[in-house]
């Protein structure tokens, strides 16, 4: 039997909020929760990571139940699997990554992600730069626009 994910409804943007009005951070807390284990734990350091790296990313909630944080575009994705947590940068192939933390969706032309299994401990520094280069590679591209 599956567990139940929150309910939620799309909105405009193609975010997610949920039923009366709960918030994307109040469904990623659920989420966390609701994991009781240690893919709980995994996402819930990842996001105090991405918080820490940048005060400003904001969350939603996206594609069924996925949480996301973005600024100036999407920063990255917290997906939860049985065997891991998938961080899943949608421009992870534009960005510099010299500490090596992607490893999953390494032959496609935009993404990259990483697979957090069990017990493994990443870089932290490393991480947090690599979420502030997504998010410098976000923020040139929407200046860049023409208005």
């Amino acid at each position: 039997m599956k567990k139940a994910t929150p309910t939620a409804k799309r909105t405009k943007g193609g975010s997610n909020e949920g039923r009366e009005g709960t918030s994307p951070s109040q469904l990623i807390d659920a989420r966390i929760k609701e994991l009781s284990d240690w893919r709980g734990e995994t996402l819930a350091w990842v996001r105090a990571l991405i918080k820490q790296a940048d005060p400003e990313a904001v969350e939603e909630w996206k594609w069924r139940g996925v949480p996301v944080w973005s600024h100036a575009g999407i920063i990255c994705t917290g997906e939860t699997y049985k065997n891991v947590v998938k961080m899943t940068f949608l421009k992870g192939a534009s960005l510099e990554d010299p500490s090596g933390l992607f490893n999953a969706s390494l032959e496609g032309n935009a993404r990259r992600a990483i697979d957090l299994r069990e017990g493994d401990k990443i870089d932290e520094k490393a991480l947090k730069a690599l979420i502030r280069a997504a998010v410098a590679l976000n923020t040139s591209r929407a200046t860049a626009r023409p208005a």
